[in-house]
């Protein structure tokens, strides 16, 4: 049996939405291959090992609980039941956001010397930062809109130069974003100065940092990659929305998205863009899995938006749907492949020196 500890909610804007994600994971699997135990992470940051799971999960509120302990006790008390485990253990990591996909909680584990599943402390990192990613995706010649990108001091210091500069880079409309956050956390659609100047101060209740975009008029569409050192990527999809947007509430809320799978666009744009998702994975050094945006023009012109390295796995998500079109991968297959992508990356490290090597 192989003991996997889904670790879900966390200090994170994106709590809610890390559960549904952990509800399905461990729904998906097997119980007679797998021991399964949903570790709950308050927003406060305590751990708490739910213990193993036997039945299936039907309501998020099974997933939380309460500990009177202090945040490194229950870290401790947590960790201290996977240790004793003699049987093959990994941690999947169903967290979105901050302290859960940026690279802390990977870093952690490479600590304490856990398998997991998915990307690493740098991929997690970059993938999770807008303007870092922007950065990056510009010296491999990847498409993207443009944009500019400051932090609270600059703003702060240098608001009237900010402001010129950025009518003049990205015009009206725009998209103003925190540069750390996902599932459309304090993103904003400006149309005029007045809408900006609130949207910049409501971003940067989330993050130090922003990021503002110009407005794409075309369709949001998604490729999943999936693997290690040979990564594959899915067929495109594509969202049918009745908002300008995918904020959070249509997102995870309203049902109001339908999916288009595979997604009304020219082969050649595909091949394209699959190429260039692939190019995203390799260039953020991913591992796992990842699933890149884009906004796609009438006249075909296609722009990466971001990267998400722990899409949602929710019954609204793209990612299990994409593959299950590509090659007819199930969701609990794809959750295997997972796992098995994690304890692959976790023996290669393990191969790896940490001495210096003597003639």
């Amino acid at each position: 049996m192989i003991n996997v500890y889904v670790l879900c909610g966390g200090k994170s804007v994106e709590h809610e939405v890390s559960l549904l994600t952990a509800s399905a994971i461990i729904n998906s699997l097997d119980k007679e291959r797998y021991n399964v135990y949903p570790v709950y992470i308050t927003k406060e940051g305590l751990w708490c090992n739910k213990g193993l799971v036997t039945d299936e999960i039907k309501d998020t509120n099974e997933l939380k609980g309460v500990s009177n302990k202090t945040i490194l006790g229950s870290m401790a008390e947590s960790l201290d039941e996977i240790a004793k485990n003699e049987e093959k253990s990994i941690i999947f990591p169903a967290l979105h956001g901050t302290n859960g996909e940026d690279g802390t909680i990977q870093g952690f584990l490479d600590l304490i010397d856990l398998p997991y599943v998915g990307n690493g402390v740098m991929s997690s990192a970059v993938g999770l930062d807008k303007v870092i990613t922007k950065e990056l995706f510009s010296k491999v010649n990847i498409p993207q809109t443009k944009h500019i990108a400051f932090s609270k001091k600059e703003w702060i210091e240098n608001k009237d130069y900010l402001y010129s500069n950025l009518e003049d880079v990205t015009g009206y409309p725009c998209y103003v974003k925190p540069s750390r956050s996902g599932s459309s956390v304090g993103i904003n659609r400006c149309v005029n100065k007045e809408e900006l100047e609130q949207a910049i101060n409501e971003a940067f209740l989330y993050d130090t940092k922003l990021v503002i975009e110009e407005e794409v008029v075309g369709r949001e569409m998604q490729i999943s990659v999936v693997g290690n050192n040979a990564p594959k990527s899915s067929v495109i999809g594509e969202f049918i929305q009745e908002r300008n947007f995918m904020d959070y509430d249509a997102k995870y809320l309203d049902g109001k998205l339908i999916q288009v799978i595979p997604a009304r666009v020219s082969e050649e744009i595909t091949e394209q863009m699959r190429e260039a998702a692939v190019r995203a994975f390799k260039a953020l050094d991913c591992s796992g899995l990842v699933r890149v945006d884009y906004f796609v023009t009438n006249e075909d012109k296609f722009y990466v938006n971001e990267v998400n390295t722990m899409p949602g796995f929710t019954k609204l998500s793209m990612t299990p749907v994409l593959w299950e079109k590509t090659d007819g991968t199930t969701y609990s297959q794809l959750v295997e492949r997972l796992i098995k992508l994690g304890f692959q990356r976790y023996e290669e490290r393990k191969a790896l020196l940490y001495d210096r090597r003597t003639k």
